[in-house]
């Protein structure tokens, strides 16, 4: 289906742990205006997962309500990212003996599904197969064979997975807030498309998203993704840190964290004051702020100190030479850029979505980034698969997103 005619609705829905958030897109010729936004806490999730099917469909109806009345429009499908410690990531590898020659689009899809053929557990489903290169006889880093000649066909693709279970309950949830699933769609990914740039990508970058329940890593280089991987901490672990340190409500422990959270409690005034409210309907208290800091600074250096260790277990630490992009909620923490440059011993910046038009006021935020992702994925897709069924796989959507995906690259 063409993505390009003007005035076409695309919506993302990225369901987190600790707010929905609706975006509708809408295309216009080469420009995307986004017109209307829709925010509510997410009741229901935790770690990205799905543990109260009614609770997260009310919320979901309820963003996708404010998205509407924003945009002056109905929605009725959306494309929804997931994530969650559930989600894995591999490189594959296919080859096949090229029959005429001349590589044909049999020969990719060919190619393609001898990559794929790996076991897979069987409480596990294929969200996303992305090509990375092909390689003709001895020539790699080819992104388009078509047409070429060889006795030879090599693919390398990432494959990513998740657990069946939970995949088909988030699209059980969208289904009964009344709103169809074009696509389900990996959240770094998406975000990959609204807050990098080209020459990241190509350089080589690693871009980590910090949601409420995980934190998200995926790692580009030549404009492909090379590695995925999601570890379960999140924002949540530092409102929860703040809540015991501080005796103070969950509620009054998130707001403090975003009004006066801070990553590196040396950077913090020692004479500066906090209220904190108590529990138990006791009077709130007088603090030095940079107790809070004290709590929050070794759970931040936790977290990105194990993703620091992960890019070296991979091997894929050195290739990131532009660096790190950080998007979510817990990028804008006063000073965590300079933690995480310190950490990871590379350049480090805050991912806005960037090249939208429309409210950009509203959505130019990190923890909007996955968001407007969607909507971007959303105009480069053809939709594949409406998952209304109730029993239907979504295992047997993967050779309609290789299709799709053959489609866009010619």
């Amino acid at each position: 289906m063409a993505r390009s005619s003007k005035g076409e609705l695309i919506v993302g829905l990225d369901i987190g742990t600790t707010k929905i958030c609706v975006v509708v897109g809408e295309v216009q010729d080469d420009q995307v205006d986004i017109i209307g936004v829709g925010i509510h806490p997410s009741i229901g999730l935790r770690r990205g997962v799905v543990v109260n099917i009614e609770n997260t469909v009310h919320s979901i109806r309820k963003a996708v309500e404010e998205a509407e009345m924003i945009a002056g429009c109905d929605i009725s499908s959306v494309y929804v990212g997931i994530a969650g410690s559930h989600i894995k990531g591999f490189n594959s590898h296919g080859l096949i003996p090229i029959k005429h020659r001349e590589i044909r689009k049999d020969d990719i899809h060919r190619v393609v599904d001898a990559a794929r053929a790996v076991h897979i557990p069987p409480d596990q489903e294929i969200i996303h197969i992305l090509p990375q290169e092909f390689i003709v006889d001895d020539q790699d880093g080819i992104q388009d064979p078509l047409g070429m000649t060889g006795v030879r066909l090599e693919a390398r693709v990432h494959i990513v997975t998740g657990s069946a279970t939970s995949v088909h309950n988030i699209v059980k949830c969208c289904n009964r807030a009344g709103v169809e699933v074009q696509d389900v769609v990996l959240e770094p990914l998406a975000s990959a498309r609204a807050v990098l740039t080209h020459e990241e990508m190509e350089l080589g970058v690693g871009l980590l998203d910090i949601g409420g329940g995980t934190s998200d890593l995926a790692v580009f280089l030549e404009g492909t993704i090379k590695h995925t991987f999601v570890l379960g901490l999140g924002g949540n672990n530092l409102t929860n840190d703040l809540s015991i340190g501080l005796r103070t409500p969950l509620h009054e422990a998130e707001m403090l964290k975003e009004k006066y959270g801070c990553a590196l409690a040396t950077m913090i005034d020692k004479d500066q004051v906090i209220e904190v409210p108590s529990v138990g309907g006791r009077s709130s208290r007088k603090l030095s702020r940079r107790v809070m800091g004290e709590i929050l600074e070794p759970r931040i250096e936790e977290m990105l100190s194990l993703i620091n260790q992960e890019l070296m277990n991979s091997s894929y630490k050195d290739i990131i030479t532009a660096g790190v992009v950080m998007t979510g909620g817990t990028s804008l923490l006063v000073h965590v850029v300079e933690m995480a440059e310190q950490i990871f011993d590379l350049p480090v910046r805050i991912g806005l979505p960037r090249e939208i038009g429309g409210v950009t006021d509203i959505v130019n935020a990190p923890q909007c980034a996955t968001g407007v992702g969607l909507v971007k994925y959303g105009i480069k897709s053809d939709p594949i698969g409406r998952f209304r069924g109730k029993d239907e796989r979504l295992l047997g959507s993967a050779a309609r997103r290789m299709r799709a995906w053959f489609r866009n690259m010619l």
